[in-house]
């Protein structure tokens, strides 16, 4: 026998039997609501299942609830003013100047890095926000945002199994947007079967101490479902068959890990209806605190000289502040009044149907912290449920207008469902998963390292 075929032999072995340590299966389960969970255990047969024997329970997402910030949040344990991630835009410092966040812009130590660190392997699979994929550890495909498949890929023998299995970063999300939702369903079923035969191909192929996977097709399906979900729409059966097989899925894997592993299942923030889209720069613009220069505009880089405050997507809210953005006009003995000038209007925007848009609105330094915290928002709007806060610049023609989404995030009822019965969830946030992760893995760390708590029981 080569060395070679040994090596691998024992690799299996090691699978077969579980190591001194324990191991963590993680799935992600994109934008998936604990209720939806909860209200139907004829379609979640397995996650009921595990929360019966197990650990199960509602998770609070963060500020804001979007999965470019949420995704590395949960891997850090850390808030956005330490990731340097708070949402799919974001400013350059001393500049009007955007970008979209990639993984290399996520300042704050990763759980799989911690995991290399401490001699053990790592397998991550799909996670959002991780392009490019990392060479550190030991297989990497990068998820959301990545701009191919092939460049997502950590090496060649990876690419290659994920063009075996007609592997998709993600659905087709244009598909959505056709009032015939077939050709959307079937693609979100064959993102998700791929997704499932490539994360069980790693399962078995590597030796993994930490297998980290993310289906993203969930938060798809809620997007342009869920409204059907809720209202018993046209394809209301469509949705709960697409969490049927997800289930299934989710209940496979479990059933090919050992008695030393533990399976963790949690998802980055919760799902409602959508009922409006709020074109939050265009409030700013029509209640005076946004301009333009010109007519022809379509970035922050267009802001006029006497604009006071702007948005960025999701219910981000930024004072124009002297000493901080290139050309701000609010001085900055004025910040406080101006910022609860801005609050007081917000708290009056109301819907068309005379329901309040703002649930609760967080100021910045409440919940951003670290050494990225100088490009956080002075204000999150976490809006109530049914509306949706946009921040275009090119300019709306209403406040309040409809698109071909019926569902949004919501910031609580994400969900953490584990095989470990040692887990208390109650009370429980995204901050919490990767002290968590890293106490049943064994692997020794700061408690005061991360925003969070562990939630397993000493």
């Amino acid at each position: 026998m080569s060395a070679r075929s040994y090596l691998s032999l024992m690799g299996l072995f090691d699978r077969l039997r579980g190591g001194d340590d324990g191991r963590v299966v993680f799935l992600g389960i994109d934008g998936v609501p604990y209720d939806l969970v909860q209200d139907h255990p004829e379609v979640f047969e397995n996650l009921t299942d595990i929360a019966e024997s197990g650990s199960a329970g509602r998770l609070e997402s963060i500020v804001p609830p979007e999965s470019s910030a949420c995704w590395p949040s949960l891997t850090t344990g850390k808030n956005p003013g330490a990731t340097g991630v708070y949402g799919f835009q974001d400013r350059h410092t001393d500049s009007y100047e955007t970008y979209v966040p990639m993984g290399k812009h996520v300042s704050a130590t990763r759980l799989w890095d911690r995991v290399t660190d401490d001699g053990r392997d790592a397998t991550v699979l799909n996670v959002p926000v991780t392009f490019p994929p990392s060479s550190r550890i030991q297989r990497q495909v990068s998820g959301f945002l990545s701009p191919s498949l092939d460049a997502a890929a950590s090496d060649d023998a990876v690419r290659q199994v994920l063009d075996d299995h007609d592997y998709k970063i993600d659905v087709n999300a244009k598909l959505g947007h056709d009032d015939d939702k077939t050709e959307f369903v079937e693609n979100a079923h064959a993102t998700l079967d791929a997704r499932y035969d490539v994360f069980t191909h790693y399962l078995a192929e590597d030796d993994w101490d930490l297998f980290f996977g993310v289906f993203m097709s969930t938060d798809r399906v809620n997007h342009f479902l869920f409204g059907d979900y809720e209202n018993d729409g046209e394809y209301k059966a469509e949705f709960l068959e697409f969490y049927r097989t997800l289930d299934e899925y989710i209940g496979e894997i479990r059933d090919r890990l050992d008695d030393d592993t533990t399976l963790v299942v949690a998802s980055d923030h919760g799902f409602t209806e959508l009922e409006w889209e709020v074109n939050c720069n265009q409030f700013l613009a029509d209640e005076g605190w946004l301009s333009y220069d010109g007519d022809d505009h379509d970035s922050l880089t267009d802001i006029g000289d006497d604009a006071r405050a702007y948005s960025l997507i999701p219910g981000r809210f930024y004072l124009n502040l002297e000493g901080r953005e290139p050309d701000g006009v609010v001085p900055e003995s004025e910040y406080e009044q101006t910022r609860e000038e801005l609050i007081e209007d917000l708290e009056s925007l109301t819907g068309p149907d005379g329901r309040k848009v703002c649930k609760r609105i967080v100021k910045g330094e409440t919940v951003f912290d670290g050494d990225n915290d100088e490009i956080a928002p002075d204000l999150v709007v976490i809006p109530a449920d049914g509306f949706d806060l946009k921040s275009g610049f090119s300019g709306k023609e209403a406040v309040f207008t409809e698109g071909p989404r019926n569902g949004m995030h919501k910031f609580e009822n994400s969900l953490l469902y584990a095989t470990d019965s040692d887990l208390d969830v109650a009370g429980s946030n995204l901050f919490d998963v990767t002290p968590t992760i890293l106490d049943l893995l064994g692997v020794e760390h700061d408690e005061d390292e991360f925003d969070g708590d562990s939630l397993l029981n000493a």
